[in-house]
C-alpha cells in the first residue's frame, strides 16, 4: 500500500441529489480527500444545508454553478460527476483539458462502442472521453483504474448483476445465452426529482416492474460480462420498483453447462472474491439481503443449484456500493490508496 503523504483535493459537480448527499458524507470522513467545492446547475444553487439539514455544521459549501476556469481554481485534482447523462459529456472535456481526473456517475462514458451509447441514450458528443475512459468495477479493472484519467462509474444493477454472474460464466458453469435477471430495487435510484409515480401514495405498499425488455442498463450488463469472460452474453433484464428508500436485491436464474452443485458454485464464487475487500460470499442458510448491506460499499452474493437451474443472489445498497461508495473506491485506486479507505 502506498503512504499518503497529502491529501487529495477534490470538486462534487452534483451534490444535490441523493447521490451526491452520500459522496459528500464519505468524503467528510475520508482520511486522505477534502472536498474542497461543489457546483451544480442554475436551478439549484446555494448551502448544502438548504439542500439536506443534515449537513447543518458539517459543511460550510455552497453549490456553485459550474464553470470548468472556477472548477479548476479550486486546486482540485478530482471532479467527481454525479449528474445525470448529457451532462457530463459536455463538462468533463472542459476539465480533462485543465488537468483534473475525473469519475463520472452517468452512462456518459460506460459504453466502449458509441453506437451501443447512442441507440440506448443519445447522440455522443465527446467521443475523445470516451475512448479514454476505463469502466470503474474494481474488482475486475483495477489495474486500468490506477492509471485512469477518466473512470466510468457502473451502473447500480449492472454492479449487482456483473459481481454475480462474472465468476460463474468464467468458469463455464452456465450457458450464456437464456439468462433472466429479475431485480428490485428501492426508490431512490429513481433520484430526487419529484414525479407522481414516485409520490408517496403510489409508491406505498406497491410492487412494480418496469423497463420490460427494453432498459439502459441490459446492454451495460452484457457489455461487462463479455469484457470479462471473452462471451458474447444475452440476457433479460427486468427491474422492478418497490417501496423501501435504498437497495438493489436481484435473483439471476441460468441453465447449467452440465451438473454442479451449491457447493460447487459457491467455492467459485469464493475463489472469484478471495483478497476482494467488499464482496462477500453467503454461505449456508445465510443469503443476501438489503439490510445486510444497506449503507455499506459491500456486494453480497450467493449461489444455488435448484431443480436444474443455476440461481444467484446479489443485494447492494443502490446509493453506495451503486454509485457514490464505488465512486471513492475508484479514487483510492486512482490515487494510491487502499481502495477500502474511508469506506469501512
Amino acid at each position: 500500500m502506498c503512504e499518503q503523504k497529502r491529501t487529495i483535493p477534490v470538486v462534487l459537480i452534483g451534490g444535490s441529489g441523493y447521490a451526491g448527499f452520500e459522496a459528500i458524507r464519505l468524503l467528510l470522513r475520508h482520511p486522505a480527500a477534502k472536498l474542497v467545492a461543489v457546483f451544480g446547475p442554475p436551478n439549484e444553487l446555494g448551502p448544502m444545508e438548504q439542500f439536506y439539514p443534515l449537513l447543518s455544521k458539517q459543511v460550510r459549501l455552497s453549490q456553485e454553478l459550474f464553470e470548468a476556469d472556477k472548477v479548476a481554481a479550486t486546486g482540485a485534482e478530482l471532479a467527481m460527476f454525479c449528474v445525470p447523462h448529457k451532462v457530463a459529456m459536455s463538462c468533463v472535456p472542459q476539465l480533462r483539458k485543465r488537468g483534473l481526473r475525473c469519475i463520472d456517475w452517468s452512462a456518459d462514458y460506460r459504453f466502449s462502442d458509441r453506437a451501443v451509447y447512442e441507440k440506448w441514450y443519445c447522440p455522443h458528443e465527446d467521443p475523445v472521453g470516451l475512448a479514454e475512459a476505463v469502466y470503474g468495477l474494481p474488482e475486475y479493472f483495477a489495474p486500468q483504474i490506477k492509471k485512469a484519467g477518466l473512470v466510468a462509474n457502473p451502473g447500480c444493477y449492472p454492479t449487482a448483476a456483473t459481481l454475480a454472474l462474472a465468476p460463474i460464466l468464467q468458469a463455464g458453469l452456465i450457458e450464456p445465452t437464456g439468462i433472466i435477471v429479475n431485480s428490485i430495487s428501492g426508490v431512490t435510484g429513481a433520484g430526487r426529482t419529484p414525479s407522481l409515480k414516485n409520490h408517496y401514495p403510489e409508491r406505498n405498499e406497491s410492487f412494480e416492474p418496469y423497463g420490460v425488455g427494453n432498459h439502459r442498463h441490459m446492454p451495460e450488463i452484457e457489455q461487462n460480462l463479455k469484457a470479462i469472460t471473452g462471451k458474447e452474453v444475452d440476457l433479460l433484464f427486468q427491474p422492478h420498483l418497490c417501496p423501501m428508500d435504498r437497495g438493489i436485491m436481484s435473483s439471476i436464474y441460468a441453465r447449467p453447462t452440465r451438473d454442479v452443485t451449491t457447493d460447487q458454485l459457491t467455492d467459485v464464487l469464493s475463489a472469484a472474491y478471495d483478497g476482494k475487500p467488499f464482496v462477500r460470499v453467503r454461505k449456508g442458510d445465510v443469503l443476501p439481503a438489503t439490510k445486510y448491506v444497506a449503507h455499506t460499499n459491500f456486494c453480497d452474493v450467493a449461489a444455488r443449484a435448484a431443480k436444474g437451474r443455476v440461481v444467484l443472489f446479489s443485494a447492494i445498497d443502490n446509493l453506495i456500493k451503486g454509485a457514490s461508495g464505488q465512486a471513492v473506491q475508484n479514487m483510492n485506486l486512482m490515487f494510491g490508496l487502499d481502495e477500502t479507505t474511508g469506506l469501512y
